[in-house]
């Protein structure tokens, strides 16, 4: 357990990050959702607007440290060709 005042201030500090990045990954993880059910589904237009939506979304993560940059690309580019192939 945290001792020194200073120890007590970032304990309380991380914990109030912790909360804030759990809601934001949480609201990505909606707007995915939403894309693998419009995918699932087989509605490519919603599949396709869901995907508009959710590009930005999972780039904000990455800005605000949420995700790296690598997994949300790898994620955007794996839900684009799925959307891409539902036109096949």
């Amino acid at each position: 357990m945290a001792n020194s005042p200073q120890a007590k201030k970032r304990a309380r500090q991380i914990e109030r990050r912790t909360e804030v990045n759990k809601a934001r990954r949480s609201r990505i993880r909606t707007f995915l959702r939403k894309v693998e059910e419009a995918i699932t589904g087989g509605d490519q237009a919603a599949a396709a607007d869901a995907l508009k939506a959710v590009q930005p979304e999972v780039m904000r993560g990455v800005s605000k440290g949420v995700l790296h940059k690598n997994t949300a690309s790898r994620k955007i580019s794996r839900l684009s060709a799925r959307v891409k192939a539902m036109a096949a």
